[in-house]
């Protein structure tokens, strides 16, 4: 078990698996723009800050998808889906100690899982920590 001098970010630690090579480095920029960003940047600002507040009650088994406009993170991509694993009562925090930078003091409530979907690792189930404020429920098909 690591020590809390050994404690990794969770960039490190995608780096240190290999991962960070396999999604390539500007995964977050492949989705397509999103429309309200082309008109009052006041307005899509107080839209996002509404999103982010608006709070969901998951449980182990929702499946859950990012809110629009507040993926921080490469995986799960947009379109994917991914499975609550476990929400923690005490968050666990990115031991990110830039605080330029947006994983800085995120607290992680939300353990999801989903499937890699490209790579030597295509099909595996893995699972992370993820900030729940910027998760909505998957919509039923």
């Amino acid at each position: 078990m690591p020590s809390k001098r050994d404690s990794l970010s969770s960039r490190e630690l995608l780096a240190r698996i290999g991962l960070d090579q396999e999604l390539g480095s500007n995964d977050l920029l492949d989705d397509e723009l999103l429309p309200d960003l082309t008109g009052n940047p006041g307005a899509a600002l107080k839209e996002r800050a509404r999103l982010f507040a608006h709070a969901h009650r998951f449980a182990p088994g929702d499946l859950v998808t990012w809110k629009p406009g507040l993926k921080n993170r490469r995986v799960p991509r947009s379109s994917q889906p991914a499975v609550v694993l476990e929400v923690l009562s005490e968050p666990a925090f990115d031991s990110e100690k830039n605080s330029g930078s947006p994983y800085f003091r995120e607290p992680l409530d939300l353990v999801l899982g989903l499937f890699v979907e490209d790579g030597p690792h295509r099909g595996d189930f893995l699972n992370w920590h993820f900030d729940s404020r910027r998760f909505q429920p998957w919509p039923a098909k």
